[in-house]
């Protein structure tokens, strides 16, 4: 019953494909319209509310529905927001068709650790100049973002996501997350081997896959261009995790691990914890400390435009030089002390079991926690933005815990699956098994302290 759905589904998102634009258009207007006029508008007063006050109420729903619900969506529909639904991707696509050079994408921007770079120097960089607080600071992020989609339309692509497939901040992101989704097109080789029929032109596909081996595929965009061909693609159900246990080992890809690794899990942590870390106070005071003693002032001073860092002195709100050196070593830090600490314990493993490429695939394992972890420290926006309107969530603790919980016991699945495939060795699975549970007493303690202790 839900497979014949799922494939009716999928045909409908091929032969609708007018809807899906005109969808597309009508969220590329409502994000224009929330991201460019709030930056001309005066800062909300104190008893503004999110529904009296245009700038809270883009704030909000970018910050405490739009992104969070995105990150969500990966785990529920896979990249639907992709093919669907993301303004980025629609302007990119049509800025490609319709004025594109259409020049040969070049090598450099092919580099696979582009996703990686990209979302690490974003997210930092969004701190510094309070991306979640600011209109301003909101429209030179996803602004700029949307400008070079644009450009890169422009030049290369030949109708394709050029942007999309290589440069977007958040495309690795959306790859791993994507991983745990219940379903996806794939391709059956079987028959599209032996179909007779109708000799048909290959469909267009943006992200510029191979349709053919559809199967585990997270750069797949759930656009449903390539649904029916040779009655062979299909939207279909599946095991959420199968993309990870049966092809996570073919699929290993060393950016897409730092990604993981450094950026969703390390920097992720750095970026949602600084504001209520005790330890950023302490080194804070430790280095102004320092800084007074030997007579060192300016960097104590605000005087950075706040396109560089926060300067909003008539919301008394703006960070000095020594804010900013602290909030980037802060994040930063995080970043490297988790990826580097994730990486020799997998390492390790691999190198126990005999196994070199496990690290790229054991890493996968962890996509459930650091999902959990974008997605906490993302609505506890929306749960700041609702408490200053007055409206208390007295449940958000409980409702934080169990999502912690479970994608805890859910990355723990994953890794004794993955270590049971690859070794029969009872002492040996036991051993590597305790490794990796180790791996994650970190990551769960990081939360724990953000939403509990501290």
């Amino acid at each position: 019953m839900i497979s014949k759905i799922l494939h009716k589904l999928g045909v409908a998102m091929q032969r609708h494909k007018g809807i899906i634009q005109i969808t597309q258009w009508g969220i590329v207007g409502l994000y224009l319209v929330l991201l460019i006029i709030p930056t001309f508008m005066d800062l909300p007063p104190r008893h503004a509310h999110i529904l009296s006050n245009l700038v809270l109420f883009a704030q909000f729903i970018f910050w405490g529905i739009w992104w969070p619900f995105v990150i969500l969506s990966m785990l529920v529909m896979g990249r639907v927001w992709c093919g669907v639904f993301c303004p980025e991707g629609a302007l990119t696509e049509w800025t490609s068709k319709k004025f594109g050079k259409n020049k040969t994408i070049p090598r450099w921007i092919k580099w696979k650790g582009w996703p990686a770079i990209a979302f690490i120097l974003t997210t930092l960089y969004g701190q510094l100049i309070s991306v979640y607080d600011y209109a301003q600071a909101a429209l030179l992020i996803l602004g700029g973002s949307t400008i070079g989609a644009i450009i890169v339309g422009f030049f290369y692509g030949k109708e394709n996501r050029v942007w999309c497939r290589y440069l977007c901040p958040v495309n690795g992101v959306f790859n791993l997350l994507s991983r745990l989704s219940p379903i996806s097109f794939k391709s059956n080789t079987k028959k599209w081997a032996n179909y007779h029929g109708e000799q048909l032109s290959n469909p267009h596909c943006p992200p510029m896959i191979n349709i053919r081996q559809l199967h585990g595929v997270s750069s797949c965009h759930m656009c449903g261009r390539c649904a029916g061909y040779r009655d062979a693609i299909s939207l279909q159900s599946r095991s959420v995790n199968e993309e990870i246990i049966v092809y996570g080992g073919e699929k290993g890809n060393i950016w897409q691990t730092r990604l993981l690794l450094f950026g969703m899990i390390g920097v992720a942590i750095g970026a949602f914890t600084w504001t209520v870390s005790p330890w950023f106070v302490q080194l804070k005071q430790l280095l102004a400390n320092w800084l007074i003693n030997h007579n060192i002032f300016w960097p104590l001073n605000a005087t950075a435009p706040w396109w560089i860092l926060t300067n909003y002195p008539d919301n008394n709100d703006s960070f000095n030089w020594l804010d900013g050196f602290c909030v980037t070593f802060y994040i930063l830090g995080s970043g490297l002390i988790f990826g580097f600490g994730l990486t020799i314990i997998y390492k390790l493993l691999g190198r126990f079991l005999r196994k070199p490429n496990l690290y790229l695939y054991i890493s996968q394992a962890l996509i459930p926690l650091a999902a959990a972890g974008l997605f906490l420290g993302l609505t506890a926006t929306s749960v700041k933005l609702l408490q200053y309107d007055g409206i208390i969530l007295g449940w958000i603790k409980n409702a934080r815990a169990i999502i912690l919980i479970g994608a805890g016991l859910w990355s723990l699945y994953l890794g004794y699956k993955i270590l049971r495939k690859i070794t029969n060795n009872i002492y040996q699975f036991i051993l590597s098994f305790c490794l990796f549970c180790f791996s994650l007493i970190p990551i769960l303690a990081a939360w724990w302290f953000m939403f509990w202790g501290w």
